[in-house]
This record gives C-alpha cells, sequence and structure tokens, in this order.
C-alpha cells in the first residue's frame, strides 16, 4: 500500500498554494516527500507558508515563487522560471482561483472577466506552457499529473449571485474532460476534484453569520467542514500509482452535498 499511494520524490507545483485549500494540499504533498513549488501573488504569506511547511519534517522542501496566473504574461513568467529550475516537472496542482459577488442586473464586466481568466483560462495556458516539463516526467507506468480543482458549484444551482464563478469552475470540469482525452496518449493524466464547504477566505463570511457547528449542519450532510486530510489525501491518489488508469474524472469531495440535492436552505457554497 505504501508503494502503490507514495509520491515520495517527484517535484509539484501548487498554484495559491500559500493558503486555504492551495495550503492544505502543498502541506499534503510535502509531509509525503514531494518537492514543492508553491505561487500566489502575496509575497510575505508566500514565503511565510513556504517557511512553515519546509519545516515540517526533515528534507521537506517548499520553494515559494511569486506570481500572478491571471494574464499571459504572468504564465509565462512564471514558467520560465520554473525552467531555470527544474527540467521537469511530475505534479501540477491548478488551484488558483477568485470569485465575485454580485445581482444578476448589476454583476459588472470585470466581475467576469476577472474570475473566468484566474479560474478557467491560467488552468489552460499553464498546463499548455508546461507541457514540456510535464512531457520529460511522463511515462506509460508512471504518467505525469494535473489536478484542476473545480468546485460543487460546476454541478448544482449555488443560490448565490457567484454567477462567473460557477460558470468558470464548470468550465474546468469539461476542459478537465477535454485535455485528458487529449493528453493521454503522452501518459499525462489530467483529472479534477470538486470540492465542497472548506474554510477558507472565499466561505469564511458565511461561518461568521452563523455558528459554526450550526452552520456546518445545516449546510453539509456529513456535519462538518472538509479539512486537510480530506483534500490532500483525494490529491495523493489522483498523482499516485493507485490512479494510473484514471484520467479525465471529477471527484466531487463535498460531505454528501450533491448526493442529497437541496439538503438544508443552501446547497451551494465557495470551495
Amino acid at each position: 500500500m505504501s508503494n502503490l499511494f507514495s509520491v515520495k520524490g517527484k517535484t509539484a507545483i501548487v498554484t495559491g498554494g500559500s493558503r486555504s485549500i492551495g495550503k492544505m494540499i502543498s502541506k499534503g504533498l510535502v509531509e509525503h516527500g514531494v518537492k514543492t513549488y508553491i505561487t500566489a501573488r502575496n509575497e510575505a504569506q508566500l514565503q511565510a507558508t513556504a517557511i512553515e511547511l519546509s519545516n515540517l519534517v526533515d528534507d521537506s522542501l517548499c520553494i515559494p515563487i511569486v506570481a500572478d496566473l491571471s494574464s499571459l504574461e504572468g504564465i509565462n513568467a512564471f514558467v520560465e522560471t520554473i525552467k531555470q529550475s527544474e527540467d521537469k516537472i511530475d505534479i501540477l496542482i491548478n488551484n488558483a482561483g477568485a470569485t465575485w459577488g454580485a445581482s444578476f442586473t448589476e454583476f459588472p464586466e470585470v466581475g467576469w472577466d476577472k474570475v473566468m481568466n484566474l479560474n478557467a483560462k491560467s488552468p489552460f495556458f499553464l498546463t499548455q506552457k508546461l507541457l514540456p516539463l510535464l512531457s520529460h516526467s511522463a511515462h506509460a507506468e508512471h504518467p505525469a499529473r494535473v489536478v484542476n480543482i473545480a468546485s460543487i458549484n460546476a454541478f448544482n444551482n449555488p443560490r448565490m449571485s457567484n454567477y462567473s464563478y460557477s460558470a468558470s469552475k464548470a468550465a474546468v470540469v469539461q476542459m478537465t474532460r477535454h485535455l485528458a482525452a487529449d493528453l493521454v496518449k503522452k501518459h499525462i493524466n489530467i483529472n479534477a476534484i470538486a470540492p465542497g464547504f472548506f474554510l477558507s477566505k472565499m466561505t469564511k463570511y458565511a461561518v461568521e453569520n452563523k455558528k459554526t457547528e450550526q452552520f456546518v449542519k445545516q449546510m453539509v450532510p456529513k456535519e462538518r467542514l472538509g479539512n486537510g486530510d480530506d483534500i490532500a489525501g483525494s490529491v495523493i491518489y489522483l498523482c499516485s500509482k493507485a490512479s494510473n488508469w484514471m484520467t479525465g474524472h471529477t471527484l466531487v469531495l463535498d460531505g454528501g452535498v450533491i448526493a442529497s440535492s437541496g439538503y438544508g436552505e443552501y446547497s451551494g457554497f465557495l470551495d
């Protein structure tokens, strides 16, 4: 079993890796022996997370790179920085994301473009630009991995005014299918995870309005928030030998919300 789920010795990139779900993923990878590059725009937070994760276990390594992946210029600059240090990448976690809320009649173009650029365009072009490094790692028995972080908002009605967010995450799910089919012959497995309610900067406001325990019991059939082990375990499965034959799919990681459609008074939330 340790061989089946081992990711030790691999090299990974986690975008948006300095906080929330991205930090949980990065922590899980670092703890399991993965050399992990993390990106974010906030340099102070990025550096602090890198130091924290690098001190988790002996020989652990978390390397921060400040990057703005919302533009092609920023993506190209980040990829060039990676190429200066690595000739191959085993794992790419496309996690960086943004959201925007406004009523339908007032929803602005900037709220659409900002979210679509980071949530949908960035994973596509980052995967494209990193294809040579992923290909150098890829082998029939040891595929390279791309994991896109979607959201349950890709599948349900969020019942909130985050129109560009839900549309972008639905795009991520379909893009995962499309790219997986195109790159399977190159031995690159591409899958996605659709998280439900994890405590993050995006969702903190919802919990603050109610007692956490009351909120979670009302919204999540499993009656708890998602935690670091939940997301890290799913990522490690998708990046290990255990999932060698899986590509083009989206794991829904939500404590039963989608399966129990209509649970409580509010069936949707941001990741």
